[in-house]
């Protein structure tokens, strides 16, 4: 396995690949990917959810924590923290994502 940390986009790049179920869209794209910070032993990610209440915030933070975990090297700690400050607003979403929705002007 390449033992080189991944970069900040590389790992959004990953990210990009983990869809919220409800909506089948990317939480990149939904805007829900807040921070990406990498250090030399660790990726942590923030993120939040479009609410609180999401039935699907495990499923949707395993499956980031997995895909982030595939583009690290073996030993390199991922950690995935739901925030929720700031709070999520639909302006946080892509054009590409508010145009799928129908939410642009």
């Amino acid at each position: 396995m390449d033992q080189t940390l991944p970069t900040e986009e590389e790992v959004r790049e990953a990210l990009r690949a983990v869809d919220d179920p409800e909506v089948g869209m990317s939480i990149v794209e939904l805007g829900l990917v807040y921070r990406i910070d990498v250090s030399p032993d660790r990726v942590h990610v923030e993120m939040t959810m479009t609410t609180p209440a999401c039935p699907m915030g495990g499923l949707i933070t395993d499956d980031a924590q997995r895909a982030v975990a595939a583009v690290s090297p073996e030993g390199i700690d991922v950690d995935i923290e739901l925030v929720w400050e700031p709070p999520w607003t639909p302006a946080l979403m892509s054009e590409r994502a508010k145009q799928t929705f129908g939410w642009t002007g």
